[in-house]
């Protein structure tokens, strides 16, 4: 017996696969909703520009400034994308396992957990690049229970 899925049908979202971040269209499409979201986030979270600049694979200030006040006019990299996509993971993450007040706070918090040694999720996400916040995406899902 073959057992097929429904896919939910919303308007201008295909839930078949992921968007192709190698078609430049397809980057220009998503980029001022990922930077909007972004720093959206990074706001929830109080991070210091450095932080939030960081995250984002350490662009320069004037680049993270150009963002914030012309985000419709931006094209991001495949790289920068992920990171956003990443955060976002994150952060709906922590919402779903802590609550809003713990979930918002949790990220810039030291914590003693092995993966973090003392650092909070935060300096270790920056320093170890988009490897480290796949691990914290990782290790959340599997928190709150899922895949």
């Amino acid at each position: 017996m073959v057992t097929t899925l429904a896919t939910p049908d919303i308007a201008g979202y295909t839930f078949g696969r992921s968007p192709d971040l190698t078609d430049p269209k397809v980057r220009e499409q998503l980029s001022a909703s990922a930077i909007k979201a972004f720093i959206k986030i990074a706001g929830q979270w109080r991070l210091t520009e450095p932080q939030a600049r960081g995250l984002l694979g350490g662009i320069a200030s004037s680049t993270f400034h150009a963002w914030k006040t012309k985000p419709d006019e931006q094209k991001l990299t495949q790289d920068t994308l992920m990171r956003i996509s990443l955060v976002i993971g994150i952060y709906k993450a922590l919402h779903i396992y802590w609550g809003d007040e713990w979930a918002d706070r949790w990220i810039t918090l030291g914590n003693r957990g092995s993966m973090f040694a003392g650092v909070a999720p935060i300096d270790y996400m920056i320093h170890q690049g988009q490897p480290g916040m796949f691990q914290v995406r990782r290790m959340l899902d599997a928190w709150r229970g899922g895949r």
